[in-house]
C-alpha cells in the first residue's frame, strides 16, 4: 500500500488570555497568545497539528504572514507522500526566513507521518531522558510583581526561573537578589539579557550576574555584533547562551566557528523537529550544551518543546511552564510539574480541545 499524501495545509488563528503581560528586551512585550494552530490532513483522513508562534519583534512575522506563507507552501506539498520527508523539506525550505511558519509546519508534518503509522509523536520522538527540569520565564515588571510571579510558580512546582533583564541593571541585580534570597540555592536561575548589553558595560554586568548566583546570561550582547560577542566570551566570566544569533543551522556554524557561546537554546517554534535535532546533535559534537525553548509558547508547542527536551543531547532546564501564565489553554487537560521537574510521558494523552478551539479562534 503506498504512503497517504499530504492533502490539506491550514492556520487556525487563536487567541489565548494571559494571566499578566510578558515584557522583554528593550521594548517588547506580549499580553496574549495570539498564535496559529497548524494542520496537515493526509490523504486518508489523518491529521497533524503544531502550533505557530509569531513574534513580529523577533522574526518579523505576523499571523497574516504565517497564514500566507502555509497558503503558498500548500501547492507544493498537496500530493506529496507523507514519507518523502527529503520532498517535503524541499518544499518547506522553498522560501527563507518565516520561522515559526516553517517550523509549526515540520512539526505538523512529523506528527501526521507518526499517525498514519498508527502513531504518536511519543512513539516516534521521545528520547532517554523522560523527566526534564522545567524553567520559567519571569518577565520584565516592577520588582514586587516579578516576585509575587516566581512565588506562584515555585509552588506550582518549578524551580528554574529564567530572569528577563536588561532595562534597568541596578533594578534588575536587585530582583535577582531578592530571588536568591527568597528561595536559597532549591531554585536555579539564570537571565536573559535579549541583546540589551554593550561591549562596554558588559563585562561588568556578567561578573554582577555571577556574583549574585546565576547560571548562565542569554545573548547579552548584540547579535550583529560578532566580533564583540566572540571576546566577551573568550573572558569566561558567565557561560553565555546563544538564542537570537542561531535561528538557523547555518547561524550556528557561524557561532561554532567564531567560539561565541557555551550552551545552545533551540526553539521548536523556529526550527521545528528536523532542524532542532540537527543542531543539537551538532552542537554536542562541538562540546556545547544544549537546552529547548519554546518561545512563549502554549499548551501544544509546549508537549512538542518537552518532547525534544527529552533527547540525550539537552543538558540544561528547559523552557517548558509558559502555560503557567495563561488563563486557559486549548488542551484537553494540564500539564502538571512537581518538585522542579517535569514527566513528559505524563502529557501523552492530552489533545487539542475542539469546543476551546472554537471558543478562543480569531475570525
Amino acid at each position: 500500500m503506498s504512503a497517504p499524501t499530504v492533502a490539506r495545509v491550514e492556520g487556525i488563528p487563536f487567541r489565548l488570555p494571559l494571566t499578566s503581560a510578558l515584557a522583554w528586551g528593550a521594548h517588547s512585550a506580549l499580553s496574549a497568545a495570539e498564535h496559529v494552530l497548524v494542520r496537515v490532513t493526509l490523504s486518508d483522513g489523518t491529521v497533524g497539528q503544531a502550533e505557530a508562534t509569531p513574534r513580529p519583534t523577533i522574526y518579523g512575522e505576523t499571523t497574516a504572514s504565517v497564514l500566507g506563507i502555509l497558503a503558498q507552501l500548500e501547492a507544493g506539498l498537496s500530493g506529496a507522500a507523507i514519507t518523502d520527508e527529503a520532498a517535503l523539506n524541499r518544499v518547506r525550505n522553498s522560501v527563507a526566513n518565516n520561522h515559526t511558519a516553517r517550523g509549526a509546519l515540520d512539526m505538523a508534518l512529523h506528527d501526521a507521518r507518526a499517525r498514519a503509522q498508527g502513531l504518536t509523536l511519543f512513539d516516534t520522538l521521545l528520547g532517554p531522558n523522560t523527566r526534564v527540569r522545567p524553567s520559567f520565564i519571569l518577565g520584565i515588571a516592577p520588582p514586587e510583581e516579578m516576585l509575587a510571579e516566581a512565588r506562584r510558580v515555585v509552588a506550582a512546582g518549578v524551580r528554574c526561573l529564567k530572569v528577563k533583564v536588561g532595562r534597568e541593571h541596578e533594578r534588575d541585580l536587585r530582583v535577582i537578589r531578592e530571588l536568591r534570597a527568597e528561595f536559597g540555592p532549591d531554585v536555579l536561575l539564570y537571565a536573559d539579557s535579549n541583546e540589551t548589553l554593550t561591549p562596554e558595560t558588559a563585562p561588568a554586568a556578567l561578573d554582577a550576574m555571577r556574583e549574585a548566583g546565576l547560571m548562565y546570561v542569554e545573548e547579552p550582547l548584540p547579535a550583529r555584533n560578532l566580533r564583540a560577542r566572540a571576546e566577551l566570551h573568550a573572558q569566561g566570566r558567565l557561560p553565555i547562551v546563544a538564542d537570537d544569533s542561531c535561528f538557523t543551522p547555518a547561524d550556528l556554524e557561524r557561532e561554532l566557528d567564531f567560539g561565541t557561546f557555551d550552551v545552545l537554546n533551540v526553539k521548536t517554534a523556529r526550527n521545528g523537529f528536523t532542524d532542532g535535532l540537527q543542531m543539537l546533535r551538532r552542537a554536542a559534537a562541538a562540546g556545547k550544551r544544549g537546552m529547548v525553548g519554546s518561545q512563549a509558547s502554549t499548551g501544544l508547542g509546549t508537549i512538542h518543546a518537552a518532547l525534544l527536551s527529552t533527547r540525550a543531547e539537552v543538558t540544561e532546564p528547559c523552557e517548558l511552564s509558559f502555560v503557567l501564565k495563561l488563563q486557559d489553554d486549548l488542551l484537553t487537560g494540564e500539564i502538571g510539574f512537581r518538585d522542579g521537574w517535569l514527566d513528559v510521558p505524563s502529557m501523552r494523552g492530552l489533545a487539542v480541545d475542539e469546543a476551546k478551539l472554537s471558543r478562543y479562534r480569531l475570525s
